[in-house]
């Protein structure tokens, strides 16, 4: 397995954040020798050490796996990656801007213009990040100028579909690959990159670069629109006395429609659907076809004010004001199985409730770390139990199993007053109630 081999290539890696590290360890385990590359020296030695910086499931042992195997390794050296590899994937992150609704491409031009220099001898190099569309155009042009092999050296784009959680899987046996590439060359390397991965059956979809630019934004615009479809609805059923979780239960069962995200509650958050309708918007508003989205504004919109609405659910269960109240914030991650609090609808609503005079404790199984940095002016607990001791309200922010297999009866024991609010829609309502608990949630009868 030697460099520019016509079989299996090197890979390489270049930032080792979320999607980073679990593409380098998976395609280790998956038998490629793999240099991850990231500019954190403290990220390196930690990767290094068999310690993964993020909360994954499966993650760790894999990370242990592929370490052992000897195929795996991690550098800050951008010339020792051009030199080992022969596919160079880049995985850096691209957030919203601070000032603007716009992809920050600071991460990625610099990673483009730490490698370009070294690449001597013709290779790939692979964008998996979630840019605008026509950036995978302008880079190409920035990599054969800084490039001493030139036009030898394309660029492909190859998006990710990593769900927080089930990230492992997501990698091992994705749902479908799209290569968006400019040449037949280009298309075989990729192959030859996945080959494992196909061999299992995966679809591929080969396209041009700017298709498969746009086919993460598509897809999680898609989503973000149907997240907020139900919770429109649900703002209607409150206004009319109806049920939305209902509703939402019939619409699931039309084949046409389908119930995945179709769940009413709190809304969407994270480090992907939010920034990504953002800046989808923005970039299509560059191009002249804004209206063609305009739609996406509104989204937006009505995903943002579920927050509101369930600080306003939380401050009329208690009575009218939060002041002085002891509120239980179950979660703190933006979702289950994970510990991003990357635009977390939890910590906004638990720190909105904060910031009115409330008494709140969150518990999380798995984010206290990062919101404890995040909000230090929280105070927070060591178990659902803990955060509900002598509780007026007990408030479901994150869908975690422990909460929802939490016994209403056992808990009724710990709290002052039985109430919840369930932003989730997660719980039991009937067993709850018949527990003896108010039980609300918004757009529930």
């Amino acid at each position: 397995m030697g460099q520019g081999d016509a079989g299996t290539p090197r890979l390489t890696v270049i930032g080792t954040g979320y999607l980073g590290a679990t593409h380098a360890i998976c395609m280790a385990v998956l038998g490629y020798e793999v240099l991850g590359v990231d500019t954190d020296p403290e990220k390196v030695r930690r990767l290094a050490a068999g310690d993964v910086p993020i909360f994954e499931p499966g993650l760790p042992e894999l990370l242990t796996k592929a370490l052992e195997s000897g195929r795996l390794r991690f550098t800050t050296s951008h010339a020792e990656a051009a030199e080992f590899g022969d596919v160079h994937f880049l995985c850096v992150g691209t957030p919203q801007m601070p000032d603007s609704d716009a992809a920050d491409l600071t991460y990625l031009d610099a990673a483009v213009t730490a490698l370009a220099p070294h690449l001597r001898r013709r290779a790939l190099v692979v964008g998996k990040s979630t840019v605008p569309v026509g950036t995978a155009q302008r880079l190409t042009g920035v990599i054969r100028e800084l490039a001493p092999a030139g036009d030898d050296v394309e660029l492909a784009w190859n998006p990710e579909f990593l769900r927080e959680g089930f990230a492992v899987d997501d990698t091992m046996r994705p749902d479908r690959l799209v290569f968006g590439v400019a040449s037949d060359w280009a298309d075989e390397r990729l192959r030859a990159a996945f080959r494992p991965v196909l061999d299992n059956g995966t679809p591929v979809i080969r396209t041009d670069l700017a298709t498969a630019e746009l086919v993460k934004v598509a897809a999680n615009s898609f989503l973000a629109t149907k997240i907020s479809y139900i919770n429109a609805m649900a703002e209607v059923c409150e206004a009319v006395g109806a049920d939305v979780k209902d509703l939402a239960d019939s619409l699931a069962l039309d084949e046409r429609i389908g119930g995945r995200f179709l769940r009413p509650g709190l809304g969407f958050g994270g480090g992907c659907l939010p920034k990504d309708i953002r800046a989808f918007a923005h970039r299509a508003e560059e191009i002249g076809v804004g209206q063609a989205v305009s739609f996406l504004r509104q989204v937006d919109d009505i995903n943002r004010r579920r927050r509101a609405r369930t600080v306003d659910l939380v401050r009329e269960v208690l009575g009218g004001s939060v002041q002085g109240k002891r509120i239980a914030a179950w979660g703190a991650a933006f979702k289950p199985n994970s510990d991003d609090i990357r635009d977390t609808p939890a910590l906004d609503v638990a720190h909105t409730l904060h910031r009115l005079g409330g008494d709140v404790r969150v518990y999380d199984p798995a984010a206290l770390g990062n919101a404890r940095r995040a909000f230090p002016d929280l105070r927070y607990g060591d178990s659902a139990f803990d955060v509900a001791e002598d509780a007026d309200v007990v408030v479901l922010l994150t869908e975690w199993a422990v909460f929802r297999e939490v016994e209403p009866e056992a808990l009724a024991e710990v709290v002052a007053h039985r109430r919840v609010v369930d932003g989730r829609h997660a719980l039991d309502a009937a067993r709850w109630r018949a527990a003896g608990w108010e039980y609300r949630a918004l757009g529930r009868n």
